[in-house]
Order: structure tokens, then C-alpha cells, then sequence
């Protein structure tokens, strides 16, 4: 009886199973037929007889070189993190644990930059970092990166401090923590997966963004990679280097995957938070 309905099982899954597998084939296609023509000859391309690395050597020889552009994406990536977890963690610890005047509409407020489309600021923001001195520089850009990213990171961090029962942080306060105190001893680790998705997403953010930096960014030396991908496409006379750029695809997605593959638990625990509240 027990093998039947194990089978029966089985079979009530197989639509979930179905829909699972049709997906997964519909978003990893792109990625795969990239990495297939990354490497396929194609005439115009520095592999144009053979399967080898050519577009990847022409990727690393191109203007200031494929390590210069990995090191700008690095470092704009990272500095859009650490600003976006440092100035969340403390925006969603204020509007989960402090009541004041005007609290929930502030919170409105920061949830509406969500509604202002993304290009329109650019340019005002454009003239507000060349009045700051920061125009085409690397620490300039992760500003406005992280900006965007905090009404979203701010919410996460919000129901992510929600979910902590308040009875753990007044215990810690008795004990003779204090504000900081139990928020660093206590709240940081229960709140450590809304941390990770928060950290995940700006990370994948910055790392994947052009239009800011098409905007905010006039040195080529000082371009992310993904800039530099699209002005590699055009590099002889308009003529597109298709195998090149599928090996830029490829280099800029190895680190978004092999992060979400090592993070994805943590992840879905941070999306997760909130329905668990209680």
C-alpha cells in the first residue's frame, strides 16, 4: 500500500515537477547559448575557425584591459553594499523598534523613491556629484547605486527586525546591553539572513547596471564592466564583435551565479522573515 501511495505522490507532483523544469530550460538558455558562442567560431571574431578562448583574449586586451573593468565593477559593487547594508540597517532598526512623530509616514516616503523612474534623476544627480567633485568617480557612482537601492533594503531590514521577538532585546537590555549593545550581540545575528538577501541584491544590482554608469562615467578607464562590454561591441567602425561580447555575457554572470548558488538559502530565509513573523 505504502509504494502506491508514494507513486500516487509522485504522480500529484508531476505538473509542479513540469512547470519547475519548463522554467528552469526558458532562464538558463540565454546563459548556456552564451557560453556556447563565447567559445563557437564565428567569422568577424578572433575565433573565427574552431572552438577556443579567442574572444576571451580579445575581451582581455581591450582598452584598459579586462582586470581594469573587473576591478571597477568590484569596486563599485562592494562600496554600493556596504553603503546600502550600513545606512538599511539602521534606517529599518529605527522604523521597527522607535516610535516618533511622522514615523510611518517617513516610511511612506522612503517607499515612494520606488515610484520615481530611475532615469529622470540621473541628470540632476549627474550635477549634484560635479558640484560635490565627485563626477566620474568610482565612489560617486556607488552613491547613486546604493541610493536607489535603499527604500527596498530599508523594508527588508524593516520586517527583518519585526520578526525578532522584542522579548530577546529586552532580556539583552536587562542584562545591561545597551541600544548598540543588543543590537550588535542580539539583532545582527537573528537578522542575518535579511542582511545576506539585502547585501545579494544591491551586489546584483551594481555589479549588472549600465545605465548609471553610461551617464555618470566619461573616463573608459574608470568604466564597469558592463560598459565596457557595450562599448566593445562597436569597437571597428560599428562593426559588432558578437563572440567578444557573448564572453563579456559569460564573465559577468559567473559571479552573480556562483554568489546566489552559495547564498540562495539564506536568501529565500530573508524573503521569508516576514510571513514568519510570530
Amino acid at each position: 500500500m505504502e509504494p502506491r501511495m508514494k507513486l500516487t505522490s509522485h504522480l500529484g507532483r508531476t505538473p509542479y515537477y513540469v512547470l519547475a523544469g519548463g522554467l528552469a530550460v526558458i532562464f538558463m538558455f540565454p546563459l548556456v547559448w552564451s557560453a556556447f558562442a563565447s567559445v563557437s567560431p564565428q567569422a568577424g571574431t578572433a575565433q573565427d575557425e574552431g572552438f577556443g578562448f579567442g574572444n576571451y583574449r580579445t575581451l582581455l586586451e581591450y582598452d584598459a584591459g579586462l582586470w581594469q573593468y573587473l576591478w571597477n565593477s568590484t569596486y563599485v559593487s562592494i562600496a554600493t553594499v556596504v553603503l546600502t547594508l550600513g545606512v538599511s540597517l539602521l534606517g529599518g532598526y529605527a522604523f521597527a523598534r522607535f516610535d516618533f512623530p511622522g514615523k510611518n509616514v517617513l516610511f511612506l516616503l522612503t517607499l515612494a523613491i520606488l515610484m520615481v523612474p530611475y532615469a529622470t534623476l540621473l541628470i540632476p544627480l549627474y550635477v549634484l556629484l560635479g558640484n560635490l567633485n565627485l563626477s566620474n568617480t568610482l565612489i560617486g557612482l556607488s552613491l547613486v547605486l546604493a541610493m536607489y537601492q535603499l527604500p527596498f533594503a530599508t523594508f527588508m531590514m524593516r520586517i527583518s527586525f519585526e520578526a525578532v521577538p522584542r522579548e530577546l532585546e529586552e532580556s539583552a537590555q536587562v542584562d545591561g546591553c545597551g541600544t548598540f549593545g543588543a543590537l550588535r550581540r542580539i539583532l545582527l545575528p537573528a537578522v542575518k539572513p535579511g542582511l545576506i538577501t539585502v547585501g545579494l541584491f544591491a551586489f546584483l544590482a551594481a555589479w549588472n547596471d549600465f545605465i548609471a554608469p553610461l551617464i555618470l562615467i566619461s573616463d573608459s578607464s574608470k568604466a564597469p564592466l558592463p560598459l565596457a562590454i557595450a562599448n566593445l561591441r562597436q569597437q571597428s567602425m560599428g562593426a559588432i564583435d558578437y563572440g567578444a561580447t557573448e564572453a563579456g555575457v559569460v564573465v559577468l554572470a559567473v559571479p552573480c551565479l556562483a554568489l546566489f548558488l552559495l547564498l540562495q538559502r539564506h536568501y529565500i530565509r530573508g524573503f521569508m522573515s516576514g510571513a514568519l513573523k510570530g
